[in-house]
């Protein structure tokens, strides 16, 4: 059994997450961890944060919507290669030109952000829209019509 090292500095990490936030440690805020050098796994998580997203369907398309509160419009890159959605961008933290440093609780999420999707059917990507508007990314993809009858010839041997 390995003995536990009380000055480990992950043991600092738990306790500035729980004078920051008293509920627990968010799976999102990685900002603890950037002192921590023991795995570059760790590292890599703290680079960007995971956005939420919806997706949906009508008849003709598939229907993104994320919302992205306090994202910089200019800096919001929308991808799309086959099926693959990918969505990029940066939150600008409002405290950040107050110069506040000291939280008492800190749930939002601010610094870059991305999420990619497989999308579920085949799309148009050339046909692609999106539209952000009050916070939020709404992404709309015309589907490809699919065949209803595809004929397979039988081969004999």
């Amino acid at each position: 059994m390995k003995k536990i090292n009380k000055n480990d500095p992950i043991f600092e990490m738990i306790i500035k997450a729980e004078k920051n936030n008293p509920i627990g440690i968010k799976p999102t805020d990685f900002s603890l961890l950037e002192d921590w050098q023991a795995d570059d796994r760790v590292s890599q998580l703290a680079v960007e944060g995971q956005l939420a997203v919806d997706v949906a369907q009508t008849e003709t398309e598939v229907v993104i919507v994320s919302t992205i509160a306090g994202a910089i419009p200019e800096k919001l890159e929308v991808y799309l290669r086959n099926d693959l959605l990918t969505i990029r961008g940066v939150r600008q933290s409002p405290m950040s030109k107050l110069m506040i440093e000291d939280y008492f609780h800190q749930e939002c999420y601010w610094g870059k952000f991305s999420r990619s999707i497989v999308l579920p059917v085949d799309v148009k990507t050339e046909m692609a829209k999106a539209e952000y508007n009050n916070g939020v990314l709404l992404i709309t993809i015309p589907k490809q019509k699919m065949e209803t009858k595809v004929p397979i010839f039988i081969v004999e041997e």
